[in-house]
């Protein structure tokens, strides 16, 4: 490493470390702290899976004053099945583009991050920058938990954040909420030829599967919409299913995966009370056949929706540092709607590349994007220095 690297050289020595969400991501949170720390940062982290991951939060600048924290994950999807005509954990420089996976999502971001770090290191700032790293958000951002809690008894929390996904270098005030769950079906079992005396599972998730449809239906209508979105309403969607055994045994289990993206202004839960209220009447009838039939829900994951005002701060800010007055809604999720509603803090989503290049072969930022968020955060570094009131 040199002794001042560049954006695109962290980059590169990023896309290097494969950080599946299934695999560790250690070296690589080793690898920035190890940075930080030799330019006088504050670095604590959190470790998970017997130390295999961790997640890392630091600052530079006055440890008594709530600071600008600046927010990415580690992580990226795998790239198995996908037909890449370049390494994918090799950065590759062509045609003004970084090739590699995660360079749109989102290691240009941590990359521009650490470079901003790097010149931080040579100011004195009045408002400290933090910087806060995490793991496993592709899998539903369950790996920041333990930041966040840590942050919760941190007796100085960051004023705002910016979470560096890939918007173009738009500025995203939203992102829907997202709610996943695993409904068992439960039936009885019985050779096919006698199907009528059973409770076949199958059909159980297929009732529940029409009453999701009715449901999404009846929303998209008369539910909220929000039209910052390209889809303006709540959705839900059944993705996966899973049942039987062989073909002459009525199926006594099965299993529907499905999941609901809300707008803030939905509650989940009540989604799924309606849907709960809705399947009531099929649960009863299958009960008289089988007094066990059931289907219950369990929800494996969810993460809430983000929807910071127009008037705040952190808003202001990144309007005066970006020059942009679009203001845009995403579609996909971030651990900004976390840190809002856990721990107060108000974020916003900004950062290099687009999602149309994330999770594909051949994933790419553009040299000018990269550019563009280093100019975003050379500017922030200017307002650190004179302090944010």
């Amino acid at each position: 490493m040199t002794d001042r690297p560049t954006t695109v050289s962290f980059l590169s020595d990023l896309i290097g470390f494969p950080t599946v969400s299934c695999d560790p991501n250690r070296d690589l949170i080793d690898y920035c702290a190890g940075y930080l720390r030799s330019i006088g940062a504050s670095v604590d982290i959190i470790t998970a899976e017997a130390g295999r991951k961790a997640n890392l939060f630091a600052t530079i600048g006055p440890q008594d004053v709530p600071g600008v924290m600046l927010s990415g994950h580690t992580d990226v999807v795998p790239v198995d099945g996908q037909a890449w005509s370049k390494p994918p954990f090799e950065a590759v420089i062509e045609d003004g583009r970084v090739y590699g996976r995660g360079t749109a999502d989102m290691k240009g971001f941590v990359a521009s991050a650490l470079y901003c770090a790097s010149k931080v290191a040579e100011r004195q700032l009045k408002t400290p920058l933090h910087l806060a790293l995490s793991h496993d958000e592709e899998i539903g951002c369950v790996g920041v938990h333990s930041l966040i809690d840590m942050l919760a008894d941190a007796p100085v929390k960051p004023a705002m954040c910016i979470v560096g996904e890939p918007t173009s270098m738009a500025i995203a005030t939203g992102h829907k909420g997202k709610t996943a769950i695993e409904a068992t079906c439960i039936g009885s079992a019985v050779h096919s030829a006698l199907a009528p005396q059973a409770v076949n599972a199958i059909h159980l998730a297929c009732d529940l599967i029409s009453q999701i449809r009715y449901l999404q239906d009846d929303i998209a209508v008369n539910g909220a919409q929000d039209t910052a979105y390209d889809v303006p309403h709540t959705t839900l969607h059944s993705g996966l299913v899973t049942g039987g055994v062989v073909l002459n045994i009525v199926p006594d289990h099965a299993i529907v995966t499905f999941e609901i993206r809300n707008l803030t202004t939905d509650n989940p839960d009540k989604i799924l009370d309606r849907l709960r209220a809705a399947i009531a009447p099929v649960i009863a009838v299958a009960r008289r056949r089988a007094p066990h039939a059931d289907i219950a829900f369990n929800v494996i994951n969810t993460y809430p929706g983000l929807d910071t005002a127009l008037n705040e701060p952190v808003v202001d800010l990144l309007a005066g540092l970006t020059g942009s007055e679009q203001r845009i809604k995403v579609a996909f999720g971030t651990e900004g709607g976390l840190f809002s509603q856990k721990l107060g803090i108000p974020a916003v989503v900004c950062g290099p590349g687009s999602m149309e290049q994330g999770h594909k072969a051949d994933e790419f930022v553009t040299l000018a994007q990269l550019d563009g968020c280093d100019a975003m955060l050379a500017a922030l570094i200017d307002r650190l220095e004179y302090g944010i009131g």
